[in-house]
C-alpha cells in the first residue's frame, strides 16, 4: 500500500485550509453568516440596552436612545463590537469545520506568555508616542479641563475591563477572519494581508487621509505580525495598548469619551509619531522572534488512506445480512465450483415416483 504524500504545513493566513471537510464554499458562506449573525446580536444587545435604560429612568436623546452618559454610553460602544468574538468562534467551528482557535494562531490556542510579552514591549513604546502627541498644541489654542480622579478612575475600570475585549475582536475580525478568508484562495500572504487593512481603515469612517493612511499602515502592520509571528497576539497587544492609551487620554478631559472623532480624523501631526510607534513596535517584535522559538505554520491535515481494490477490507455484513465475495451456491470444496444439486428420487425407490 502506497501512503500519501503529506501535503506542505500551513501559514497562518491559509488556515481556513486547515479542516479535512474544507471547501472553496465554506469560507464566503462563513463570512456571510458571520454579518448576518453579527448583526442580529447587535440588534439583540441595542435592544437590551433600551429596555435597560428605560427601566433606569434615562433619558431619550433626540434619536429616541438612551442617555446613559459618556462612560455607560462608551461601555456599550465596546460591547457592540466585542459581540464579534462568540459570533466568529461560533461560525469557524460549524461553519469552517475547524476549532475556533485556529483563529488565534496556529497551535489552535491564544498563546498567552507569548501576548503578554508583546503587551509590554507595546507599552513603553506606545507610552512614547502617545506622550509625544499630547505634547502637540490643542485645536484652537483651547486647552480641555481635567475630569477629576473620582470620574477618571470610574472610566479607567471601565476601560481596562472592555476595552481589551473591544481590540481583540477588531484582530479576530479583520487580521483574523478575514485574512484567513482571503488566504484560502490566495497563496502570497500579502495578497491576504492587504485588503483587510484597507477594510479596517474604511471601518473607522472615511477622515482625513493622513488619517485613512494611518490606520492602512496600522492595518498592514498588524496583519503582517499575525503571518510572522503565526498567530494574532502580537497585533492584538499593539491594537490594546494603542486604544486603552487613547480612550484613557480622552476619559482624562471633559467630553473627550464623548467626541465622535475616531483615529481617521487624525491630522498629520498626529499621524507623524503614530507611525513611528508602529515602526519601533515591529521591529521590536521580530527582535524578539530571533531569541526565542515560535511555532509559525501549522501541519496540513493527512487525508485518509487510499486503499487499491485488491486491498479494500472485507465487509462481513451487508445490509444487516452475511456477506460474501464468492457467488451463490459456492461449496468450498476441493473442485472450487458450485456444488452439485440434489439428486432426484429413483422411480418407484419410495413410493413417490410416477405410478
Amino acid at each position: 500500500m502506497t501512503q500519501p504524500q503529506l501535503a506542505e504545513p500551513l501559514p497562518y493566513h491559509r488556515l481556513a485550509r486547515l479542516s479535512p471537510r474544507y471547501r472553496w464554499w465554506r469560507p464566503l458562506l462563513g463570512t456571510l453568516v458571520v454579518a448576518v449573525t453579527y448583526m442580529v446580536a447587535l440588534v439583540l444587545l441595542m435592544l437590551a440596552c433600551e429596555v435597560l435604560g428605560s427601566s433606569l429612568g434615562y433619558r431619550d436623546d433626540a434619536d429616541g436612545w438612551p442617555e446613559f452618559g459618556p462612560v455607560s454610553g462608551t461601555a456599550v460602544d465596546l460591547l457592540s463590537i466585542a459581540v464579534a468574538i462568540p459570533v466568529l468562534a461560533l461560525t469557524v467551528r460549524w461553519t469552517g469545520r475547524r476549532r475556533a482557535g485556529t483563529v488565534s494562531s496556529v497551535t489552535g490556542r491564544l498563546r498567552w506568555r507569548w501576548l503578554l510579552r508583546c503587551v509590554l514591549t507595546a507599552v513603553p513604546v506606545l507610552a512614547l508616542s502617545m506622550g509625544a502627541m499630547l505634547l502637540l498644541p490643542a485645536d484652537g489654542g483651547a486647552e480641555s479641563p481635567w475630569v477629576g480622579w473620582a470620574a477618571f478612575g470610574r472610566a479607567l475600570a471601565v476601560l481596562a475591563v472592555l476595552v481589551p475585549v473591544q481590540a481583540a475582536a477588531e484582530e479576530y475580525v479583520f487580521r483574523g477572519w478575514l485574512t484567513q478568508t482571503a488566504g484560502a484562495y490566495l497563496r502570497s500572504p500579502w495578497a491576504a494581508l492587504l485588503p483587510q487593512a484597507v477594510l479596517f481603515a474604511a471601518a473607522h469612517g472615511w477622515g482625513t487621509p493622513w488619517g485613512f493612511a494611518d490606520l492602512v499602515v496600522f492595518g498592514a502592520a498588524a496583519g503582517w505580525l499575525t503571518w510572522r509571528t503565526g498567530g494574532l497576539e502580537a497585533s492584538i497587544a499593539l491594537h490594546t495598548v494603542n486604544n486603552l492609551l487613547s480612550f484613557g487620554a480622552s476619559a482624562a478631559v471633559v467630553g473627550g469619551l464623548s467626541s465622535d472623532e475616531t483615529a481617521a480624523d487624525a491630522p498629520w501631526q498626529m499621524v507623524a509619531p503614530d507611525v513611528v510607534s508602529i515602526a519601533l513596535y515591529t521591529a521590536a517584535v521580530v527582535w524578539w522572534l530571533r531569541r526565542r522559538r515560535l511555532e509559525r505554520t501549522a501541519p496540513a491535515p493527512v487525508p485518509p488512506p487510499v486503499f487499491p481494490p485488491a486491498l479494500q477490507p472485507a465487509r462481513p455484513y451487508a445490509d444487516g445480512a452475511a456477506f460474501s465475495s464468492q457467488p451463490a451456491g459456492y461449496s468450498g470444496g476441493p473442485g472450487h465450483g458450485p456444488a452439485a444439486p440434489p439428486a432426484a428420487p429413483a422411480a418407484g425407490g419410495d413410493g413417490t415416483g410416477d405410478a
